[in-house]
Formats: structure tokens, sequence, C-alpha cells
């Protein structure tokens, strides 16, 4: 009986909803049904595109939740919020740029640095870099 007077007071209230929110509700509903027949023994299985959409209806109507039976509208909010936190952090990492030195070798041009106050600021790079080349040559193996 309470079922009844909600889809009464439901049907009553539907004209003054806008046309796109309607249309929201009604894709959602066509979406559930279209997941449901392809179930495989009795359980809903929702591939990524059916959570893509779900997630794009809900972010542009968020009263699409009232009309969800398939899954929980808590999951819905769930994936959301996860695809969220997925862009950002995909959005913050680092863009590259050039490597990072190695702590020893930073320690090392301080300290020459220090010890050498008169040399001019590239010296110490150029003698590292020269340095650098001979253990690299000293490293390679004879052939």
């Amino acid at each position: 009986m309470i079922r009844l007077l909600c889809f009464v007071l439901a049907v009553l209230a539907s004209p003054f909803k806008s046309k796109l929110r309607l249309e929201a509700e009604n894709a959602v509903l066509r979406h559930q049904l279209n997941v449901v027949r392809r179930r495989l023994n009795g359980r809903v299985r929702l591939t990524n595109h059916d959570r893509w959409f779900l997630i794009q209806l809900y972010r542009w109507f968020p009263s699409i939740l009232q009309v969800l039976t398939i899954i929980r509208p808590e999951t819905l909010v769930r994936w959301h919020r996860a695809g969220f936190r997925c862009y950002w952090r995909w959005k913050s990492l680092p863009l590259g740029g050039r490597p990072q030195i190695d702590t020893e070798l930073r320690v090392l041009i301080r300290r020459m640095s220090m010890e050498n106050p008169l040399w001019p600021e590239g010296r110490s790079d150029s003698l590292l870099s020269s340095a650098r080349a001979n253990l690299r040559s000293a490293s390679l193996p004879l052939s």
C-alpha cells in the first residue's frame, strides 16, 4: 500500500521535474535493464563502461540516486570519489625533468667548493665531470 502511494505521488510530481532530469532517469532505468539482461549465472556484472556511464550521469544529475536499483547509491558515490582521487594523483605526478644527483656527489661538490673558495663557480663542476669520465672509461670492459 505504501509503495502504491509513493508511486502515485511520483507520478503526480513528474510534470514538475525538468525534462532533462526525466530523460536522465529514463536513461539510468534503461541502462539498468540492459545490465540485468546480460547478467551471468544470476549475478549482475558491471563493466567499466557501465560504471563510467553511471558516474557521468551522477555528476550531471545527482537526483538519479533515487532510481538506482542494481547498485547501492553509496557504491556509486564511492566510485566517483575513487575516480576523483585517481585523477588528482595522476595530475600530481612529477613531470620529469633533470635527473636527481646522488647525495654523495652533492656532498662532494659542496665540500670541494668550501675547501677552495677562490675557485670560480664552474671549476668544481668541470673537475667532477672529468673525474666522472675517467671513472667511466676505467670501468669499461676491455675487449
